[in-house]
């Protein structure tokens, strides 16, 4: 049986990379893979799926809430890559587990737990409710050596919890943390 699998970390822990390397080894055995991203993460351009490391490469298909994947050709695909997950709509998420069990086809999908306010993300949320397999990628906060577990937001230097849940940035305007780091660093006073 084909599985979904969700792979989860803080900003800054490799989930890209991660997903750049599954698609190059794939590729490498001269496997089919399609990768996949929202439309909405267009940080480094519109269909651009890039590291922080600089790799990068070109999505398939970009989604929003009103993708139909179930009517996409899925002929000789080996694996089905999903970056930034938490962004997907739940419907969406929900095509995803129907691929793999009517085509047969392994999905991968890679994306963060929480938003900055710690709460789920509901493209998360789906994850953890109907992966297969469900794997933390690690990295170490950004203030100390501790496990990150959250994502530290600033503004202007200084950490915050206001705006809208998605905000989209990258190393400029986001910390992986842990959970001491997380609260102390909310608790500093604007300069």
């Amino acid at each position: 049986m084909a599985k979904l699998y969700f792979r989860f970390g803080t900003v800054g822990s490799a989930k890209t990379l991660n997903l750049l390397a599954v698609a190059h080894n794939y590729r490498q055995q001269g496997k089919e893979v399609i990768l996949i991203k929202p439309a909405l993460d267009d940080r480094f351009g519109q269909s651009h799926i890039k590291s922080r490391a600089g790799l990068e490469k070109s999505a398939d298909i970009l989604v929003d809430d009103n993708t139909n994947l179930m009517s996409c050709n899925f002929e000789g695909i080996n694996c089905i890559l999903v970056d930034e997950a938490q962004f997907i709509a739940p419907k969406i998420i929900d095509q995803l587990r129907d691929i793999t069990l009517e085509h047969k086809i392994p999905v991968i999908c890679y994306g963060l737990r929480t938003n900055f306010k710690k709460g789920l993300f509901e493209g998360s949320k789906r994850l953890f409710e109907l992966a297969d397999s469900i794997e933390e990628i690690k990295t170490t906060c950004a203030f100390c050596n501790r496990k990150a577990v959250y994502n530290l937001k600033h503004v202007n230097g200084v950490a915050t919890v206001g705006g809208p849940e998605i905000d989209l940035g990258a190393d400029e305007k986001y910390f992986p943390a842990c959970a001491s780091c997380y609260s102390e660093q909310l608790l500093q006073p604007a300069n």
